[in-house]
């Protein structure tokens, strides 16, 4: 009899130990889960700061584009001088600034701003000498 009782309380143990084991591996699984969840959400932060960073980057060479035709246009019309023209362009948005011989000038470089794909808008800053 004592030797049952002492295998029965011998198996009591095994099972109590059985049950931290399953615990602490119950909470490991938990800790594993938080990791791949916090990672996860670190990974899809970052990928959406490479998005924003490529789409400004982008954004950038839509504009280069932009201001380099207009310039090569306004190079190609006699009206005006493309040295005396500075143009900028941020967003779709064209800046012209510098001097003209007229008013015709003046209205002439907006027109050929204007004209360009992807110009959302052009802000004549042109001044007539």
């Amino acid at each position: 009899m004592a030797a049952c009782l002492s295998a029965g309380l011998g198996l009591a143990g095994c099972e109590k130990e059985g049950g931290a084991e399953e615990a602490g591996a119950e909470e490991a699984g938990r800790k594993m889960d938080q990791t791949a969840e916090r990672m996860g959400n670190q990974l899809e932060a970052t990928k959406e700061s490479m998005d924003e960073k490529a789409e400004r980057g982008g954004n950038y060479l839509e504009d280069a584009a932009i201001t380099a035709k207009i310039k090569a246009e306004i190079l190609g019309e006699s009206a005006l001088k493309v040295l005396q023209i500075d143009v900028t362009t941020t967003g779709g948005v064209v800046t012209l600034s510098g001097t003209v011989d007229s008013q015709l000038s003046r209205e002439r470089a907006t027109e050929v701003a204007r004209n360009n794909h992807g110009v959302k808008s052009v802000e004549n800053n042109l001044v007539v000498k």
